[in-house]
């Protein structure tokens, strides 16, 4: 049952001056000392004005303590069912000595601000904690109930979590080199760029398409993220790739090939076109492949794929503009010196990329085909159509 709920309130009244009110929602003063000056003939309708911000307040707190409770039970209810296997759990006391009282901040995700913490056997984490959560505790649910049981060497560990009242927080092993974003959008040429050899976007390419391959066919339901991208992509201290935040995740049979949802999820330039209107196509684990290809674009161009500083300079289509580069030969600008065998990995890698964007989602690749090219068969790729121009007819790799 709900939290009942008592209401008083007082008016003190002086020469027919309304001077002040307060209200007693469960125990607890609310609000105080409101001065509302009026003269005696309007004093009756200054109470009735006061009467209805009381009842509207009233209001608001009854259906935010019923909305918040509501949530805890969902939660509470899904946390029972789980089973056994799910991560350690904390208390919220716990999580604040954990994270030494939120005074390391790491950043700020969708859902909520992360802080650098440390478990009591000494293991460094990082606490995310879920402010101002939307969608009635799906995100808390989503991320304990997708990587809480599994286990990939490319995507991030839940070490523990924390549900007590409206306070959730999830714990994770603790990614020293933080997220790819920052190397390939760092502001000008620099050591973090140096980094991002072509080698290295292989393997990270590599890494991330390993993950999502596990993610789309290696567990017992298939889970789609939802939001692949370069801030999603965490680094360890090997600059090993793990993904992380699947507070949009879903999960679906490993047999369902198509998904439905109410609206868009993900974040733009990185959401797949059916997302937005199923005529380009139906939903399904193909939607995750298109935002994997806008990663790899980014990650050889170190371009945004949405930057308004380059469109306004009127620069073509993102897509296009590398497909441009690809076909005619070109060498994706970079801003380093690289050998011609660098150079034949980046445009592969592009290739790759492009054939993971194509807007209708039967002519991209599964993320095991992705994994195949990446692992020793880049030679000899064909050219993609124009992602925004394919249609049914063409081959599928």
């Amino acid at each position: 049952s709900f939290t009942s709920v008592a209401l008083s309130y007082d008016l003190l009244t002086i020469k027919g001056r309304i001077t002040s009110w307060s209200i007693c929602l469960g125990g607890k003063i609310q609000c105080a000392n409101f001065l509302l000056s009026a003269c005696s003939a309007t004093s009756s309708a200054a109470a009735l004005v006061v009467l209805l911000l009381l009842g509207a307040t009233v209001l608001y707190l009854s259906l935010k303590t019923r909305y918040n409770e509501e949530i805890h039970l969902k939660v509470e209810m899904f946390l029972k069912t789980y089973g056994t296997s799910k991560p350690t759990r904390y208390s919220f006391s716990e999580i604040k000595k954990i994270a030494r009282r939120f005074k390391i901040k790491l950043g700020q995700g969708g859902f909520g601000s992360v802080y650098r913490g440390e478990l009591p056997n000494g293991v460094p984490v990082a606490v995310k904690m879920l402010e101002n959560s939307k969608g009635e505790g799906e995100e808390f649910i989503n991320e304990v109930s997708t990587i809480g049981r599994i286990h990939h060497a490319n995507i991030v560990r839940l070490l523990g979590f924390c549900s007590e009242g409206t306070r959730r927080a999830l714990i994770y092993e603790f990614m020293p080199n933080e997220s790819l974003e920052k190397y390939i959008f760092s502001d000008g040429y620099n050591i973090l760029q140096e980094l991002l050899v072509p080698n290295k976007m292989l393997d990270i390419a590599l890494g991330i398409a390993r993950g999502m391959e596990y993610l789309h066919q290696g567990c017992n339901q298939r889970i789609l993220h939802f939001d692949i991208k370069p801030h999603n992509i965490l680094l360890d201290y090997n600059f090993s790739p793990k993904i992380s935040d699947f507070g949009l995740a879903k999960l679906c049979a490993r047999d369902q090939s198509i998904v439905t949802l109410t609206a868009a999820r993900g974040t733009m330039g990185y959401i797949a076109p059916e997302l937005y209107s199923r005529n380009f196509g139906e939903i399904s684990y193909k939607s995750d492949v298109y935002s994997f290809g806008m990663l790899v674009l980014e990650m050889v161009s170190g371009r945004r794929n949405s930057d308004p500083s380059v469109e306004s300079q009127n620069v073509v289509y993102f897509p296009e503009w590398i497909y441009e580069q690809v076909n005619s030969g070109q060498d994706l600008a970079l801003g380093r010196e690289m050998t011609q065998e660098e150079k034949e990995t980046v445009r592969q890698l592009a290739i790759v990329a492009l054939w993971c964007i194509q807007w209708n989602p039967k002519n991209r690749p599964s993320m095991t085909k992705v994994v195949n090219m990446l692992t020793g068969r880049l030679q000899n790729l064909q050219v993609p159509p124009k992602p925004f121009l394919s249609a049914d007819s063409y081959p599928v790799l």
